[in-house]
């Protein structure tokens, strides 16, 4: 869709510029020629060349920028796809690969990341201590218990949410059943 409204911004820009031109060397032939009158082109040329350079120039201009927006988004979008489908597909991936898979910085990795789990795309959880993020069955990333450590929370939440005990970051599907329990700190054995 990026490629389309480029395309069609430059085609609007052509067109526009070839009238001027066409109307241009009309207009200048008939006054080469004596046959008009130099208020007669310079009004031809600024009514036929001139305003409808500037009406195809302007929407091939706009259609052009927007153009180079959608592509920007569509990068984005890419970028928080092969993230999604290498966390998924790995199911444990540190952020040190990822950034170089991805060749994002680690601020950019934490922004996509977020964007995906607002989105209700991915959840799972992120231990950042370790600099590794986790892909977890929803189910059990949807309950009380941090699948890192195995402390209870009294909420599950959703969206991104912090374990009080050992501080990572749970992403938590939107449906995700919403339940409470009394909150209790890891066991000795601790989880995952």
């Amino acid at each position: 869709m990026a490629g389309n409204s480029k395309v069609f911004g430059i085609i609007f820009i052509v067109v526009g510029i070839s009238i001027f031109a066409i109307v241009a060397l009309f207009i200048g032939s008939g006054y080469a020629s004596n046959q008009v009158q130099a208020s007669g082109a310079i009004l031809g040329i600024g009514m036929f060349g001139a305003l409808p350079l500037l009406l195809f120039g302007g929407v091939g201009a706009y259609l052009f920028i927007r153009g180079q927006a959608e592509a920007r988004d569509m990068a984005e979008v890419r970028k928080r796809e092969r993230i999604l489908g290498v966390i998924q597909a790995q199911g444990q991936v540190s952020l040190g690969t990822m950034m170089i898979e991805t060749k994002m910085s680690r601020e950019a990795i934490k922004q996509a990341i977020y964007a995906l789990v607002n989105l209700g795309l991915f959840a799972g959880y992120i231990d950042w201590s370790k600099q590794t993020f986790y892909s977890k069955d929803a189910a059990r990333v949807g309950s009380n218990k941090c699948p890192n450590c195995g402390g209870v929370r009294e909420l599950v939440g959703q969206g991104m949410v912090k374990c009080p005990y050992c501080g990572v970051e749970l992403f938590i599907p939107p449906d995700a059943p919403q339940t409470v329990a009394t909150p209790a700190p890891p066991s000795v054995q601790g989880g995952s």
